[in-house]
């Protein structure tokens, strides 16, 4: 089979436009079926987070020990323009080596899913500090900063950001722009996938309400990545990573806050970019213009410096996160025609994007103290008096928690 040279589509009322090769003014229909599947490599605390290890496996993930054994995510969309013969029903019959069993089922939703949830909680208080960029100080002009009871009274400061403003939206399958819409995991099978599991092979997608979609994938996870964090002279923190073969770029974010609800949030973008689809699967065109922009760090780059200022505003506790993403592969049933005067009428077509994702601890108390006290406990010492946990609450904090794949 052969792959189209799909770069980006938009999706408006039903109707796919393709801005793609071989040519931009060759003519297209939308296809009955659109179906995406993002393959993640998680790592670190964000293993933690999605069920993976634990209590040690945790400690180790936390300070960077690198204990954690990294696991897998998929994450399945299956959306058509029909109506289904029957009821809805769907499945991805996977290869063997994917450790799912014969296949998942691709369910659809009774009502249609909150897209956008909002967490629960109390309003948030205090201060958000926003910084970005890497270096070893904070330029002027930063950090920027948000009082949430002057948002609260609808107050915002000039100049306010929004999150993901300008950065390339590639085409989704939702159950908003779908006449039936089928998704896993979903509430009734949330299996977990394996850490040795692989996608190469053959994958065949049927159901009641879209075409067959068959293709052969000869790509895999990604390997793990892995995130390390050192103390610089002044203050600053200074972030390496391994640097992965198949990544076509890097972003990476810290996030802290203090006991007077303040919170500090950090990105290594060269602007005020923040959240929505950097915190996605990018396909490699999106990074390529996201890496032009500064915004994504390019593939030769594995390191970057947190400001001072960033770890003086945080306090004790600063969580970093790191994001690789990966290659894509684009599959179509008929494939486009090579010749641009031929109409393309697709019935199907198919996208396959990869990433790796991991989160740990920048700083923090010692590991060997803390391991050291918990061994105290059989021996009669006493142990020193932990700290008092951090609330959490909901508002923007629980955004961030529920983004990063962990609890507060």
């Amino acid at each position: 089979m052969q792959k189209p040279a799909l770069t980006r589509a938009a999706l408006l009322g039903g109707t796919l436009t393709l801005l793609a090769a071989p040519s931009a003014s060759q003519q297209s229909s939308a296809p009955i079926a659109r179906y995406t599947m993002d393959a993640g490599t998680m790592s670190g605390m964000a293993a933690i987070g999605n069920g993976g290890g634990g209590m040690g496996a945790a400690m180790g993930a936390m300070f960077g020990g690198g204990k954690s054994q990294p696991i897998h995510e998929l994450v399945l969309r299956l959306g058509s323009t029909q109506a289904p013969t029957g009821a809805p029903k769907a499945d991805h019959f996977l290869p063997p080596a994917t450790g799912l069993g014969a296949s998942v089922p691709l369910v659809t939703p009774k009502a249609p899913p909150g897209e956008e949830e909002t967490m629960p909680g109390e309003r948030p208080k205090g201060r958000l500090l926003i910084f970005w960029g890497c270096g070893a100080s904070a330029p002027a002009g930063q950090p920027v900063i948000i009082d949430f009871a002057k948002v609260a009274r609808g107050q915002f400061p000039p100049g306010l950001f929004m999150a993901g403003t300008g950065l390339p939206n590639d085409w989704q399958v939702r159950f908003s722009n779908s006449r039936t819409y089928g998704d896993w995991p979903n509430p009734q099978t949330r299996k977990m996938v394996p850490g040795n599991a692989s996608l190469i092979g053959d994958h065949h997608i049927a159901g009641t309400y879209s075409p067959d979609i068959t293709f052969a994938l000869k790509q895999d996870f990604m390997p793990p990545i892995t995130g390390r964090s050192k103390s610089l002279p002044g203050g600053a923190t200074d972030l390496s990573w391994n640097a992965l073969p198949t990544a076509t770029g890097y972003y990476a974010w810290a996030f802290g806050a203090k006991e007077n609800g303040d919170m500090v949030w950090w990105a290594s973008s060269a602007s005020q970019a923040f959240g929505g689809p950097v915190w996605d699967w990018i396909s490699p065109a999106g990074v390529q213009s996201l890496i032009g922009k500064k915004i994504v760090m390019p593939p030769s780059q594995t390191s970057c410096t947190v400001p001072a200022q960033v770890q003086q505003s945080a306090g004790d506790m600063l969580m970093g996160a790191l994001y690789a993403y990966g290659p894509q592969a684009d599959f179509a049933y008929p494939p486009r025609p090579a010749d641009p005067k031929i109409a393309w009428k697709p019935e199907w077509i198919t996208r396959v994007r990869f990433r790796a994702h991991t989160m740990w601890m920048l700083n923090g108390p010692d590991m060997g103290s803390m391991m050291g006290q918990a061994g105290t406990e059989d021996t009669g010492d006493e142990p020193a008096q932990p700290k008092k946990k951090k609330k959490c609450g909901g508002g923007l904090g629980g955004m961030l928690g529920s983004a990063m794949g962990v609890g507060c």
